[in-house]
Protein backbone atom coordinates (compact mmCIF):
# COMPACT_ATOMS: atom_id res chain seq x y z
CA UNK A 1 0.00 0.00 0.00
CA UNK A 2 1.42 3.20 -0.87
CA UNK A 3 1.75 6.43 0.95
CA UNK A 4 -0.77 8.43 -0.67
CA UNK A 5 -3.40 5.31 -0.30
CA UNK A 6 -2.36 4.81 3.39
CA UNK A 7 -2.95 8.83 4.19
CA UNK A 8 -6.19 8.87 2.14
CA UNK A 9 -7.69 5.83 4.37
CA UNK A 10 -6.64 7.32 7.63
CA UNK A 11 -7.93 10.48 6.44
CA UNK A 12 -11.39 8.62 5.41
CA UNK A 13 -11.27 7.26 9.44
CA UNK A 14 -10.65 10.26 10.83
CA UNK A 15 -13.89 11.93 9.12
CA UNK A 16 -15.86 9.00 10.31
CA UNK A 17 -15.29 8.72 13.60
CA UNK A 18 -15.46 12.85 13.75
CA UNK A 19 -19.26 12.20 12.60
CA UNK A 20 -19.83 9.40 14.56
CA UNK A 21 -18.48 11.79 17.87
CA UNK A 22 -20.51 14.74 16.72
CA UNK A 23 -23.37 12.35 16.13
CA UNK A 24 -22.93 10.89 19.91
CA UNK A 25 -22.99 14.68 21.21
CA UNK A 26 -26.17 15.79 19.63
CA UNK A 27 -28.04 12.64 20.32
CA UNK A 28 -27.32 12.76 24.15
CA UNK A 29 -27.02 16.76 24.67
CA UNK A 30 -29.17 18.73 21.86
CA UNK A 31 -32.25 16.11 20.40
CA UNK A 32 -33.09 13.52 18.42
CA UNK A 33 -35.52 12.33 16.29
CA UNK A 34 -38.73 10.84 18.03
CA UNK A 35 -41.60 8.56 16.58
CA UNK A 36 -45.23 9.09 17.64
CA UNK A 37 -46.12 5.46 18.29
CA UNK A 38 -50.14 5.35 18.00
CA UNK A 39 -52.92 7.10 18.85
CA UNK A 40 -52.80 8.53 22.11
CA UNK A 41 -51.75 12.13 21.53
CA UNK A 42 -54.63 12.50 18.55
CA UNK A 43 -55.89 14.97 17.46
CA UNK A 44 -52.65 16.84 17.36
CA UNK A 45 -50.15 13.89 16.99
CA UNK A 46 -50.35 10.64 14.97
CA UNK A 47 -49.27 7.49 13.90
CA UNK A 48 -45.96 7.75 12.84
CA UNK A 49 -45.32 11.23 12.51
CA UNK A 50 -41.92 12.12 13.34
CA UNK A 51 -40.76 14.65 15.85
CA UNK A 52 -37.56 16.44 16.74
CA UNK A 53 -37.51 16.34 20.71
CA UNK A 54 -35.06 19.31 22.29
CA UNK A 55 -32.91 17.90 24.83
CA UNK A 56 -31.65 21.52 26.02
CA UNK A 57 -34.16 23.63 27.90
CA UNK A 58 -34.56 21.24 30.49
CA UNK A 59 -31.19 21.67 32.29
CA UNK A 60 -31.80 25.19 32.56
CA UNK A 61 -35.62 24.77 33.46
CA UNK A 62 -38.80 22.24 34.83
CA UNK A 63 -41.60 21.47 32.14
CA UNK A 64 -43.58 23.90 31.73
CA UNK A 65 -47.78 22.63 31.53
CA UNK A 66 -48.77 22.42 28.14
CA UNK A 67 -45.09 21.06 27.06
CA UNK A 68 -45.41 17.88 24.94
CA UNK A 69 -42.84 15.74 26.31
CA UNK A 70 -40.95 12.76 25.70
CA UNK A 71 -40.30 10.46 28.97
CA UNK A 72 -39.32 7.09 29.73
CA UNK A 73 -42.08 4.62 30.81
CA UNK A 74 -41.37 4.21 34.63
CA UNK A 75 -42.26 0.47 34.26
CA UNK A 76 -40.34 -0.50 31.54
CA UNK A 77 -38.11 2.86 30.96
CA UNK A 78 -36.40 1.59 27.59
CA UNK A 79 -39.88 2.35 26.21
CA UNK A 80 -40.45 6.20 25.49
CA UNK A 81 -44.05 7.81 26.16
CA UNK A 82 -45.31 11.04 23.97
CA UNK A 83 -47.69 13.06 26.47
CA UNK A 84 -49.12 16.64 27.65
CA UNK A 85 -47.62 17.91 30.74
CA UNK A 86 -50.69 19.22 32.02
CA UNK A 87 -49.57 19.41 35.85
CA UNK A 88 -46.30 20.95 37.64
CA UNK A 89 -44.92 20.56 41.21
CA UNK A 90 -47.79 21.61 44.03
CA UNK A 91 -50.43 21.58 41.65
CA UNK A 92 -53.76 19.87 42.27
CA UNK A 93 -55.42 17.80 39.41
CA UNK A 94 -58.76 16.37 39.23
CA UNK A 95 -61.21 15.66 36.35
CA UNK A 96 -64.87 16.31 36.78
CA UNK A 97 -68.25 16.02 35.21
CA UNK A 98 -65.54 15.82 31.46
CA UNK A 99 -63.30 18.33 32.34
CA UNK A 100 -60.07 18.39 34.17
CA UNK A 101 -59.24 21.31 37.00
CA UNK A 102 -55.61 22.16 37.39
CA UNK A 103 -55.42 24.20 41.11
CA UNK A 104 -59.50 24.74 41.07
CA UNK A 105 -59.99 26.36 37.75
CA UNK A 106 -60.91 24.47 34.89
CA UNK A 107 -58.84 24.08 31.99
CA UNK A 108 -60.44 25.37 28.31
CA UNK A 109 -58.59 22.23 26.05
CA UNK A 110 -59.95 23.41 22.49
CA UNK A 111 -56.95 21.53 21.25
CA UNK A 112 -59.13 18.49 21.79
CA UNK A 113 -61.72 16.34 19.40
CA UNK A 114 -63.42 14.46 22.36
CA UNK A 115 -64.30 14.83 26.42
CA UNK A 116 -62.41 13.11 29.31
CA UNK A 117 -64.40 10.26 30.76
CA UNK A 118 -64.39 9.35 33.95
CA UNK A 119 -63.54 10.98 37.41
CA UNK A 120 -60.07 11.17 38.44
CA UNK A 121 -58.53 13.02 41.68
CA UNK A 122 -57.83 15.41 43.27
CA UNK A 123 -54.11 14.42 43.60
CA UNK A 124 -50.68 16.83 44.36
CA UNK A 125 -48.37 17.05 42.10
CA UNK A 126 -45.54 15.95 43.74
CA UNK A 127 -41.10 17.95 43.85
CA UNK A 128 -39.58 16.67 41.11
CA UNK A 129 -42.48 15.28 38.85
CA UNK A 130 -44.83 16.65 35.97
CA UNK A 131 -48.70 15.10 35.46
CA UNK A 132 -49.37 13.99 32.29
CA UNK A 133 -52.24 13.42 29.94
CA UNK A 134 -52.53 11.95 26.51
CA UNK A 135 -54.62 14.65 23.98
CA UNK A 136 -56.85 11.22 23.00
CA UNK A 137 -57.88 11.18 26.60
CA UNK A 138 -59.83 8.32 26.15
CA UNK A 139 -57.46 6.25 24.63
CA UNK A 140 -54.21 6.97 26.53
CA UNK A 141 -52.16 5.71 29.44
CA UNK A 142 -50.74 8.44 30.96
CA UNK A 143 -50.35 9.94 34.89
CA UNK A 144 -54.26 8.74 35.74
CA UNK A 145 -52.95 5.22 35.74
CA UNK A 146 -50.47 3.19 38.39
CA UNK A 147 -47.80 1.76 35.53
CA UNK A 148 -46.95 5.81 35.00
CA UNK A 149 -48.15 7.85 37.88
CA UNK A 150 -46.54 10.74 38.20
CA UNK A 151 -43.49 11.48 35.86
CA UNK A 152 -39.97 12.25 37.31
CA UNK A 153 -38.11 14.99 35.99
CA UNK A 154 -34.84 12.12 35.69
CA UNK A 155 -37.21 10.10 32.98
CA UNK A 156 -37.99 13.37 30.30
CA UNK A 157 -36.09 12.95 28.11
CA UNK A 158 -36.85 15.95 26.23
CA UNK A 159 -39.55 18.34 24.89
CA UNK A 160 -41.26 17.95 21.30
CA UNK A 161 -40.54 20.55 19.17
CA UNK A 162 -40.93 20.46 15.66
CA UNK A 163 -42.80 17.90 13.61
CA UNK A 164 -41.09 17.26 10.47
CA UNK A 165 -42.43 14.17 9.13
CA UNK A 166 -44.77 14.04 7.06
CA UNK A 167 -43.30 17.40 5.23
CA UNK A 168 -47.08 18.21 4.19
CA UNK A 169 -47.70 18.43 8.41
CA UNK A 170 -44.21 20.06 9.01
CA UNK A 171 -44.68 22.43 12.08
CA UNK A 172 -43.24 24.48 14.91
CA UNK A 173 -44.86 22.47 18.09
CA UNK A 174 -46.46 25.21 20.95
CA UNK A 175 -47.97 25.36 23.85
CA UNK A 176 -51.69 25.86 23.58
CA UNK A 177 -52.72 29.16 25.09
CA UNK A 178 -54.98 28.23 27.88
CA UNK A 179 -51.75 27.08 29.71
CA UNK A 180 -49.92 30.17 29.21
CA UNK A 181 -53.06 31.89 31.03
CA UNK A 182 -52.48 29.23 33.54
CA UNK A 183 -49.08 30.57 34.51
CA UNK A 184 -50.21 34.07 35.04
Amino acid sequence: MTPAVKAQILEYVESFVTAAILAAVIIIFIGQNFLVQGSSMEPNFHDRERLFVEKISYRFREPQRGEVVVFKYPAHPRRKFIKRVVGVPGDEIKIRDTKVYINGVQLEEDYLDSITYGEFGPVYVPPGHVFVLGDNRNNSEDSRFSDVGFVPFENVVGRACFRWWPPTQMTVIRRPDVFQQLDK
